[in-house]
Protein backbone atom coordinates (compact mmCIF):
# COMPACT_ATOMS: atom_id res chain seq x y z
CA UNK A 1 0.00 0.00 0.00
CA UNK A 2 1.31 3.44 -0.94
CA UNK A 3 1.44 5.85 1.99
CA UNK A 4 2.40 9.48 2.58
CA UNK A 5 3.35 10.22 6.20
CA UNK A 6 2.53 13.57 7.82
CA UNK A 7 4.18 14.75 11.05
CA UNK A 8 6.45 17.40 12.51
CA UNK A 9 7.97 17.01 16.04
CA UNK A 10 10.28 14.42 17.55
CA UNK A 11 7.29 12.49 18.91
CA UNK A 12 6.35 11.64 15.30
CA UNK A 13 9.77 10.22 14.36
CA UNK A 14 9.24 6.71 15.85
CA UNK A 15 6.09 6.37 13.74
CA UNK A 16 7.91 7.59 10.64
CA UNK A 17 10.62 5.00 11.22
CA UNK A 18 8.04 2.26 11.83
CA UNK A 19 6.13 3.07 8.65
CA UNK A 20 9.37 3.25 6.66
CA UNK A 21 10.36 -0.20 7.97
CA UNK A 22 6.94 -1.74 7.33
CA UNK A 23 5.67 -3.61 4.29
CA UNK A 24 4.00 -0.42 3.04
CA UNK A 25 5.60 1.79 0.39
CA UNK A 26 6.46 5.17 1.91
CA UNK A 27 6.37 7.48 -1.10
CA UNK A 28 6.47 10.89 0.60
CA UNK A 29 6.50 12.86 3.83
CA UNK A 30 4.55 16.03 4.67
CA UNK A 31 5.78 18.31 7.45
CA UNK A 32 5.63 21.90 8.66
CA UNK A 33 7.97 24.42 6.98
CA UNK A 34 11.33 25.22 8.57
CA UNK A 35 10.81 27.48 11.58
CA UNK A 36 12.96 29.86 13.68
CA UNK A 37 14.52 28.18 16.70
CA UNK A 38 16.86 28.98 19.57
CA UNK A 39 18.24 32.30 20.71
CA UNK A 40 19.57 33.11 17.26
CA UNK A 41 16.13 32.39 15.71
CA UNK A 42 17.80 30.50 12.88
CA UNK A 43 15.55 28.50 10.57
CA UNK A 44 15.59 24.81 11.45
CA UNK A 45 14.01 21.83 9.74
CA UNK A 46 11.51 19.80 11.74
CA UNK A 47 12.70 16.50 13.29
CA UNK A 48 10.45 14.65 10.84
CA UNK A 49 11.97 16.44 7.85
CA UNK A 50 15.51 15.71 9.03
CA UNK A 51 14.70 12.02 9.50
CA UNK A 52 12.89 11.78 6.16
CA UNK A 53 15.88 13.26 4.36
CA UNK A 54 18.16 10.74 6.10
CA UNK A 55 15.87 8.00 4.79
CA UNK A 56 15.87 9.50 1.31
CA UNK A 57 12.11 10.10 1.27
CA UNK A 58 10.74 13.06 -0.75
CA UNK A 59 9.50 15.85 1.55
CA UNK A 60 6.64 18.31 1.06
CA UNK A 61 6.54 21.29 3.45
CA UNK A 62 3.64 23.51 2.35
CA UNK A 63 3.09 26.85 4.02
CA UNK A 64 -0.64 26.20 3.60
CA UNK A 65 -2.11 22.73 3.19
CA UNK A 66 -4.90 24.06 0.97
CA UNK A 67 -2.49 25.51 -1.62
CA UNK A 68 -3.32 24.03 -5.05
CA UNK A 69 0.35 23.32 -5.77
CA UNK A 70 0.65 21.15 -2.68
CA UNK A 71 -2.63 19.34 -3.38
CA UNK A 72 -1.41 18.57 -6.90
CA UNK A 73 1.91 17.25 -5.59
CA UNK A 74 0.16 15.09 -3.02
CA UNK A 75 -2.29 13.71 -5.59
CA UNK A 76 0.62 12.91 -7.91
CA UNK A 77 2.05 10.62 -5.23
CA UNK A 78 -1.22 8.62 -5.40
CA UNK A 79 -1.31 7.55 -1.75
CA UNK A 80 -3.72 4.87 -0.59
CA UNK A 81 -3.53 6.27 2.97
CA UNK A 82 -1.90 9.15 4.77
CA UNK A 83 -0.83 8.30 8.35
CA UNK A 84 -0.56 11.39 10.55
CA UNK A 85 1.25 11.98 13.86
CA UNK A 86 1.31 15.48 15.37
CA UNK A 87 1.48 17.24 12.01
CA UNK A 88 0.26 20.51 13.49
CA UNK A 89 -2.06 21.65 10.69
CA UNK A 90 -5.71 20.97 9.99
CA UNK A 91 -6.29 18.89 6.87
CA UNK A 92 -8.69 20.74 4.52
CA UNK A 93 -11.55 18.95 2.76
CA UNK A 94 -9.81 19.01 -0.62
CA UNK A 95 -6.87 17.10 0.87
CA UNK A 96 -9.01 14.65 2.84
CA UNK A 97 -10.38 13.12 -0.34
CA UNK A 98 -7.01 12.39 -1.99
CA UNK A 99 -6.05 9.08 -0.30
CA UNK A 100 -8.67 6.40 -0.98
CA UNK A 101 -8.48 5.07 2.59
CA UNK A 102 -8.24 8.51 4.19
CA UNK A 103 -5.90 10.24 6.60
CA UNK A 104 -5.22 8.03 9.61
CA UNK A 105 -4.27 9.95 12.74
CA UNK A 106 -2.37 8.56 15.72
CA UNK A 107 -3.60 10.56 18.71
CA UNK A 108 -2.10 10.21 22.18
CA UNK A 109 -5.26 9.65 24.23
CA UNK A 110 -8.13 7.21 24.57
CA UNK A 111 -10.69 9.02 22.44
CA UNK A 112 -13.11 10.66 22.98
CA UNK A 113 -11.07 11.77 26.01
CA UNK A 114 -8.65 14.65 25.50
CA UNK A 115 -9.37 15.74 21.96
CA UNK A 116 -7.00 18.53 20.97
CA UNK A 117 -3.39 19.63 20.82
CA UNK A 118 -2.14 18.64 24.30
CA UNK A 119 -3.69 15.30 25.33
CA UNK A 120 -0.66 14.02 27.24
CA UNK A 121 -0.28 17.18 29.32
CA UNK A 122 -3.98 17.33 30.17
CA UNK A 123 -4.11 13.67 31.22
CA UNK A 124 -1.38 14.35 33.80
CA UNK A 125 -2.95 17.65 34.91
CA UNK A 126 -6.26 15.87 35.50
CA UNK A 127 -4.67 13.13 37.58
CA UNK A 128 -5.63 10.33 35.17
CA UNK A 129 -4.12 6.96 36.08
CA UNK A 130 -4.44 5.45 32.60
CA UNK A 131 -4.16 6.93 29.14
CA UNK A 132 -3.17 5.53 25.76
CA UNK A 133 -3.26 6.15 22.04
CA UNK A 134 -5.92 5.87 19.36
CA UNK A 135 -5.86 5.66 15.59
CA UNK A 136 -8.81 7.19 13.81
CA UNK A 137 -9.96 8.44 10.42
CA UNK A 138 -9.64 12.21 10.19
CA UNK A 139 -12.81 14.10 9.31
CA UNK A 140 -13.77 17.77 9.53
CA UNK A 141 -14.31 17.81 13.31
CA UNK A 142 -11.48 18.11 15.85
CA UNK A 143 -10.37 14.53 16.60
CA UNK A 144 -13.94 13.32 16.16
CA UNK A 145 -13.47 10.64 13.47
CA UNK A 146 -14.24 6.93 13.87
CA UNK A 147 -11.64 4.92 15.79
CA UNK A 148 -9.66 2.10 14.20
CA UNK A 149 -7.39 0.94 17.03
CA UNK A 150 -6.41 1.67 20.63
CA UNK A 151 -3.67 0.88 23.13
CA UNK A 152 -3.44 1.74 26.83
CA UNK A 153 -0.57 3.06 28.95
CA UNK A 154 -0.35 3.51 32.72
CA UNK A 155 0.54 6.99 33.95
CA UNK A 156 3.23 6.58 36.60
CA UNK A 157 3.22 8.77 39.72
CA UNK A 158 6.42 10.57 38.70
CA UNK A 159 5.75 10.83 34.95
CA UNK A 160 6.37 14.15 33.28
CA UNK A 161 4.61 14.94 30.01
CA UNK A 162 7.93 14.27 28.28
CA UNK A 163 8.31 10.84 29.90
CA UNK A 164 4.78 9.78 29.01
CA UNK A 165 4.97 11.13 25.47
CA UNK A 166 8.19 9.19 24.86
CA UNK A 167 6.51 5.92 25.81
CA UNK A 168 3.34 6.66 23.87
CA UNK A 169 5.20 7.71 20.74
CA UNK A 170 7.21 4.46 20.76
CA UNK A 171 4.30 2.13 21.50
CA UNK A 172 1.95 4.13 19.30
CA UNK A 173 4.20 3.59 16.28
CA UNK A 174 3.37 -0.10 16.41
CA UNK A 175 -0.33 0.66 16.70
CA UNK A 176 -0.16 2.91 13.64
CA UNK A 177 1.51 0.26 11.48
CA UNK A 178 -0.93 -2.39 12.70
CA UNK A 179 -3.77 -0.05 11.72
CA UNK A 180 -2.35 0.39 8.22
CA UNK A 181 -1.98 -3.39 7.93
CA UNK A 182 -5.62 -3.87 8.96
CA UNK A 183 -6.82 -1.27 6.47
CA UNK A 184 -4.90 -2.94 3.67
CA UNK A 185 -6.31 -6.38 4.50
CA UNK A 186 -9.82 -5.04 5.04
CA UNK A 187 -10.01 -6.55 8.53
CA UNK A 188 -10.44 -3.25 10.38
CA UNK A 189 -13.81 -1.64 10.91
CA UNK A 190 -13.94 2.00 12.02
CA UNK A 191 -16.07 2.47 15.16
CA UNK A 192 -17.78 5.84 15.77
CA UNK A 193 -16.69 7.61 18.95
CA UNK A 194 -19.26 7.63 21.77
CA UNK A 195 -20.93 10.90 22.62
CA UNK A 196 -20.20 10.40 26.34
CA UNK A 197 -16.79 10.95 27.92
CA UNK A 198 -15.69 13.78 25.64
CA UNK A 199 -13.01 16.08 27.06
CA UNK A 200 -10.88 18.73 25.40
CA UNK A 201 -7.12 19.28 25.56
CA UNK A 202 -6.28 22.72 24.17
CA UNK A 203 -2.67 23.83 23.86
CA UNK A 204 -1.12 24.85 27.18
CA UNK A 205 0.39 28.33 27.11
CA UNK A 206 2.97 29.95 29.34
CA UNK A 207 0.33 31.62 31.52
CA UNK A 208 -1.38 28.26 32.05
CA UNK A 209 1.91 26.94 33.46
CA UNK A 210 2.12 29.46 36.29
CA UNK A 211 2.00 27.72 39.67
CA UNK A 212 -0.81 28.75 42.02
CA UNK A 213 0.57 27.87 45.44
CA UNK A 214 -2.83 28.02 47.16
CA UNK A 215 -3.90 24.91 45.27
CA UNK A 216 -3.43 21.46 46.87
CA UNK A 217 0.06 19.95 46.81
CA UNK A 218 -1.12 17.14 44.51
CA UNK A 219 -2.42 19.68 41.97
CA UNK A 220 0.86 21.62 42.09
CA UNK A 221 2.76 18.38 41.52
CA UNK A 222 0.58 17.47 38.52
CA UNK A 223 0.86 20.95 37.01
CA UNK A 224 4.64 20.92 37.17
CA UNK A 225 4.91 17.40 35.73
CA UNK A 226 2.32 18.13 33.05
CA UNK A 227 4.23 21.24 31.92
CA UNK A 228 7.63 19.51 31.82
CA UNK A 229 9.48 19.94 29.51
CA UNK A 230 7.19 22.44 27.76
CA UNK A 231 6.09 25.11 28.30
CA UNK A 232 7.75 24.73 31.72
CA UNK A 233 6.06 25.43 35.05
CA UNK A 234 7.10 28.67 36.73
CA UNK A 235 6.60 31.04 39.59
CA UNK A 236 8.12 34.35 40.62
CA UNK A 237 10.75 35.14 43.26
CA UNK A 238 11.96 38.60 44.17
CA UNK A 239 10.14 39.98 41.15
CA UNK A 240 11.71 37.65 38.57
CA UNK A 241 10.46 34.49 36.91
CA UNK A 242 11.70 31.17 38.31
CA UNK A 243 11.27 27.98 36.31
CA UNK A 244 10.42 24.93 38.41
CA UNK A 245 11.15 21.29 37.61
CA UNK A 246 9.11 18.38 39.04
CA UNK A 247 8.52 18.68 42.78
CA UNK A 248 7.96 16.08 45.51
CA UNK A 249 4.93 16.13 47.77
CA UNK A 250 6.26 16.07 51.34
CA UNK A 251 4.73 13.71 53.89
CA UNK A 252 3.56 15.44 57.10
CA UNK A 253 6.14 13.53 59.14
CA UNK A 254 8.93 14.96 56.99
CA UNK A 255 8.12 18.60 57.72
CA UNK A 256 10.45 20.02 60.40
CA UNK A 257 8.62 20.20 63.74
CA UNK A 258 7.15 23.55 64.63
CA UNK A 259 7.62 24.91 61.11
CA UNK A 260 4.22 25.64 59.57
CA UNK A 261 4.59 26.57 55.91
CA UNK A 262 1.95 28.87 54.42
CA UNK A 263 1.06 28.74 50.73
CA UNK A 264 3.94 30.18 48.71
CA UNK A 265 6.23 30.40 51.74
CA UNK A 266 9.77 29.00 51.53
CA UNK A 267 11.30 26.77 54.19
CA UNK A 268 15.04 26.31 53.69
CA UNK A 269 16.99 23.46 55.29
CA UNK A 270 20.58 22.33 54.74
CA UNK A 271 19.58 19.85 52.06
CA UNK A 272 16.21 20.99 50.72
CA UNK A 273 13.88 23.83 49.91
CA UNK A 274 10.19 23.38 50.71
CA UNK A 275 7.31 25.53 49.48
CA UNK A 276 3.93 25.66 51.15
CA UNK A 277 0.76 24.91 49.16
CA UNK A 278 -2.92 24.87 50.01
CA UNK A 279 -2.61 21.50 51.78
CA UNK A 280 1.04 20.92 52.68
CA UNK A 281 4.54 21.62 51.40
CA UNK A 282 6.32 20.31 48.34
CA UNK A 283 10.07 19.89 47.94
CA UNK A 284 11.60 21.74 44.99
CA UNK A 285 13.75 19.72 42.62
CA UNK A 286 15.66 21.76 40.07
CA UNK A 287 14.99 25.46 39.53
CA UNK A 288 16.16 27.95 36.91
CA UNK A 289 16.37 31.67 37.46
CA UNK A 290 15.99 34.18 34.66
CA UNK A 291 19.03 34.02 32.36
CA UNK A 292 20.68 31.29 34.44
CA UNK A 293 21.30 27.57 34.20
CA UNK A 294 19.14 25.00 36.00
CA UNK A 295 20.45 23.98 39.42
CA UNK A 296 19.35 21.94 42.46
CA UNK A 297 17.05 23.99 44.67
CA UNK A 298 19.37 23.70 47.71
CA UNK A 299 22.28 25.14 45.70
CA UNK A 300 20.03 27.91 44.40
CA UNK A 301 18.95 28.79 47.94
CA UNK A 302 22.54 28.99 49.18
CA UNK A 303 23.74 31.03 46.22
CA UNK A 304 20.79 33.41 46.41
CA UNK A 305 20.95 33.61 50.22
CA UNK A 306 17.30 32.83 50.70
CA UNK A 307 15.79 33.26 54.12
CA UNK A 308 13.11 30.95 55.48
CA UNK A 309 9.78 32.74 55.27
CA UNK A 310 10.40 34.46 51.94
CA UNK A 311 7.62 34.04 49.40
CA UNK A 312 7.35 32.77 45.84
CA UNK A 313 4.53 33.63 43.49
CA UNK A 314 4.05 37.18 44.73
CA UNK A 315 4.60 39.94 42.18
Amino acid sequence: MRVVFAGTPQAAVPSLDAVAASSHELVGVVTRPDAPSGRGRRLEASPVRRRAEELGIPVLAPARVKDPAFLESLAALAPDACPVVAYGNLIPPDALTIPRLGWINLHFSLLPAWRGAAPVQHAILAGDEVTGASTFVIERGLDTGPVLGVMTETIRPTDTAGDLLDRLSTAGAGLLVATLDGLESGDLVAVPQPSEGVSLAPKIGVEDARIVWTRPASAVDRLVRGCTPAPGAWTTFRGERLKVSPVTVVAPDDVPAGEPVAAGQLLVTKKAVLVGTGTGPVRLGTVQGHGKKPMPAADWARGTRIETGELVGHG
